[in-house]
């Protein structure tokens, strides 16, 4: 019967991973540690678009290439700005709700404590809060788009 329960978690987590796109996933609960790894998925597939060459995206021969930027000069750069970075993979939501107003615009001034998004993972919603006092200048992804760990997130100028 363990078994049983145990192959339709699995099944379950498997499910999730694919829905979400999510490459690899490790669950520990009462000394039962499950590591899940899909060595293909569409992340995998962008992010090897990108690396294949610093500058240039790969595309079908004879296609127009476009090129990557590779540096982050600009905002970004400069020492009084700072990242708000994703914590977790998952779904980014800028607003509590559909209907409601985004927790946070270009120009906000956030506070230590504020929650800036969701990240929704394996169906919970964690809000992520900034750690810094803070002016937003750039908004880096779209809502409801996934997002990897150490993901920046948003650029602030630090005040």
């Amino acid at each position: 019967m363990i078994l049983k329960d145990l192959r339709r978690e699995i099944s379950g987590l498997a499910r999730i991973m694919n829905a979400h796109d999510i490459a690899e996933l490790e669950v520990a609960a009462e000394g039962l540690s499950v590591k899940l790894r899909r060595e293909h998925s569409v992340l995998h597939e962008e992010r090897a678009r990108y690396e294949a060459e610093p500058g240039e995206r790969l595309g079908a021969p004879g296609a127009k290439q476009e090129p990557v930027r590779t540096d982050r000069a600009g905002p970004t750069a400069r020492e009084d700005y700072t990242s708000i970075v994703a914590p977790m993979v998952g779904t980014f939501y800028r607003a509590p709700a559909p209907d409601a107003e985004p927790y946070v615009e270009v120009g906000s001034i956030v506070s230590p404590g504020q929650t800036v998004c969701i990240i929704e993972a394996m169906k919970i919603m964690n809000e992520i809060q900034s750690e810094v006092r803070g002016r937003v200048v750039e908004i880096l992804v779209e809502n409801a788009e996934p997002v990897e760990y150490g993901q920046p997130l948003f650029v602030l100028e630090k005040l």
